[in-house]
């Protein structure tokens, strides 16, 4: 009983739990990556080189024998798959680089320090705090002294 109390604590924790929704959303995102890259950045890369496809490229290894479909190396489609994965890299590297400055800006706009007001009003702060240190008596921040 013991063990099967650890396993249902273990499997409804929340690095779990979060990592399952990770999944699930990574694979939800891996479509809209794939369908970006070959619906968006392919076809204009594709008008731009040609229409040149690699898929098709393949070294027959055995011809057609006897209805047997032929033996292939097909390394067009590997050729395809790395240039694919070139793309994908270069479009998340992009998305990724944009949002990092984005949020590098926020952060220098946030860590530049004080508007003109905020200083303005600072030293206004610094000379009344000031002035008022200046007009105590002397002995009232000293405590009482008893008799």
């Amino acid at each position: 009983m013991k063990f099967i109390n650890e396993f249902r604590t273990f499997a409804v924790k929340g690095n779990v739990v979060d990592l399952a929704v990770g999944v699930i959303i990574g694979g939800a995102f891996g479509k809209i990556v794939s369908s970006f890259v070959a619906d968006v950045i392919t076809p204009p890369l594709g008008l731009l080189l040609g229409g040149v496809d690699f898929s098709n490229l393949a070294i027959t290894l055995k011809a057609a024998q006897n209805g047997a479909p032929p033996v292939l190396l097909s390394y067009g489609k590997f050729l395809q798959s790395i240039f694919d994965f070139i793309i994908i890299a270069f479009a998340i590297f992009s998305a990724i680089k944009m949002l990092n400055r984005l949020h590098l800006h926020q952060e220098q706009k946030a860590a530049a320090g004080p508007t003109k007001d905020q200083a303005l009003l600072t030293e206004i702060r610094d000379l009344l705090k000031e002035q008022s240190q200046k007009t105590e008596p002397a002995g009232r921040n000293e405590p009482p002294t008893t008799p």
